[in-house]
């Protein structure tokens, strides 16, 4: 494919980081450069700790009609996809302005992010890509 796929991961809800963990994957493992840039309530699930699932209020009561689905379709969790990107050679990055705003450090992040950065860092990255935000 050789192609750029850049995500943007604002919100930390599990519906939202499985939706950039299937992308990411999938573009990854096409060939493509990956690049993730979670910024503000996205960097809640990439701090160090178990990763639950946080739904929308709204679709709360789906929680394990979703679990359930994902077990029977043998659907990985949302970090195992990352991983695997990363393993393709995917990035990911935490926005170093949202951290210092909610008082993230980089010893509070999870392994899986390779670096705090700017946004103009992350947007050198995705230059000449697609980029979405989810």
């Amino acid at each position: 494919m050789g192609s750029k796929l850049s995500i943007i991961v604002f919100s930390g809800t599990t519906d939202k980081i499985l939706s950039a963990g299937v992308l990411s994957q999938a573009a990854a493992a096409m060939g493509s450069e990956v690049n993730i840039f979670v910024t503000f309530w996205g960097l809640l699930s990439f701090t160090k700790g178990e990763k639950k699932m946080m739904l929308p209020k709204e679709f709360e009561h789906m929680g394990q009609a979703m679990m359930e689905g994902m077990a029977r379709e043998h659907v990985k969790p949302w970090y195992e996809m990352i991983k695997e990107a990363k393993e393709f050679g995917a990035k990911v990055y935490a926005c170093s302005m949202a951290c210092g705003v909610m008082g993230i450090k980089r010893e509070d992040l999870d392994p899986i992010v390779d670096d705090m950065v700017g946004a103009a860092y992350f947007l050198q990255q995705a230059e000449g890509g697609q980029t979405l935000f989810i």
